[in-house]
């Protein structure tokens, strides 16, 4: 399925009828696009479903559909978060169509074709990342794309050129490709007409989003956390409903902060971002833009070190405390997120 969780196919969905699947969560993490990580985060999968099933049916409540179906237990029966009585890390889905675009090469240029997608399309993932942005935390992408010129301070609705820790008066939604080699920023028309989706759909889309966006801050303040960003993805179903799929409301979806301190999977980038590998990467993936190659992985010079043990640790019990405290349940052994964060921040030399 992908470096984060495995996808087991029950029933495959036609092109009319939704199929069932399960994620089974892993301790894996991927981070800056590489994949699957030299090590582990203990006890992160169960987090991760933990939480995305509580958020999922916090917005069911809210009746915005999504393709959660229930938590799987150990003797396979499928229940609520609220009937839960035991950590579990697979989580039952609808599951739907994925069309890739095709890729062709146009002088020297790869380019994605989207000729499969049309305005009747149904049963199918939407090839589009959502995002809402509450607030821009150092390491926010926004930072970058504006420095490369790649969008402006009006793009974004803001008056004045924003600066690390900046919170937002109003969230700004932004979009990018799902399915590409590479996730690309784009547009809302250019979004639009990759996956033809109407005005009114769109429409729908931000309204859906926004609801996520609330109940995300509803669920990171009940833990003193800060809900700065975070993504979706989106389906329609056999009748083209709007639905949410795939998972929300983790700490790998969203980035959390606790007094400008990160409190998220934007730890583990932190410390690779300090790293050889890191400025490898970049490179890669900037030789890789201007020649032309499809997988910039290939000519990394490095691989990714090992996280630093006790960092480890400490991501692990910033997993396990958040998932409890968000949900309200102590599914997970681990000292209180306060007792987590003033371990981090001592590990990274302050004193508060």
């Amino acid at each position: 399925m992908g470096s984060v969780k495995d996808l087991e196919v029950i029933k495959r969905p036609t092109n009319n009828i939704m199929g069932i699947g399960r994620f089974h969560f892993s301790d894996r993490y991927s981070v800056f696009d590489w994949g699957e990580m030299p090590d582990q985060i203990d006890r992160k999968g169960e987090g991760l479903c933990m939480m995305g099933a509580y958020c999922f049916e916090k917005l069911m409540e809210e009746n915005v559909e999504t393709h959660y179906r229930g938590l799987v237990t150990e003797n396979g029966k499928v229940v609520t978060f609220g009937e839960l009585e035991q950590p579990t890390a697979i989580m039952e889905v609808n599951l739907v169509n994925v069309f890739r675009p095709e890729t062709r090469t146009i002088n020297g240029k790869l380019e994605y074709n989207y000729d499969v997608y049309t305005p009747n399309l149904k049963n199918c993932l939407i090839p589009l990342e959502i995002i809402y942005r509450n607030g821009l935390p150092q390491g926010s992408s926004i930072f970058k794309r504006l420095e490369q010129g790649l969008i402006t301070i009006a793009d974004l609705g803001l008056t004045r050129y924003p600066k690390p820790g900046d919170h937002l008066s109003h969230p700004i939604f932004d979009v990018s490709t799902k399915l590409e080699d590479k996730d690309r920023y784009t547009t809302w028309k250019e979004a639009q007409e990759i996956a033809k989706i109407s005005d009114e759909e769109l429409n729908e889309i931000k309204t859906i989003l926004m609801k996520v966006d609330k109940i995300i801050t509803r669920m990171a303040s009940r833990a003193g956390l800060e809900n700065e960003d975070g993504k979706i993805e989106l389906a329609f179903d056999q009748e083209r409903k709007l639905m949410v799929v795939d998972v929300v409301g983790t700490l790998d979806e969203c980035r959390f902060t606790h007094n400008g301190l990160h409190v998220s999977k934007e730890t583990a980038r932190e410390f690779y971002r300090k790293t050889q590998w890191y400025n490898d990467v970049e490179e890669a993936k900037k030789t890789a833009e201007t020649k032309q190659i499809d997988d910039w992985k290939k000519i990394c010079k490095s691989q990714p070190p090992r996280l630093d043990p006790t960092l480890k640790s400490i991501i692990s019990k910033m997993y396990m405390a958040t998932t409890n405290e968000t949900t309200n349940r102590k599914f997970l052994d681990t000292p209180s997120l306060a007792q987590v964060i003033k371990e981090y921040r001592e590990y990274n030399g302050e004193k508060k």
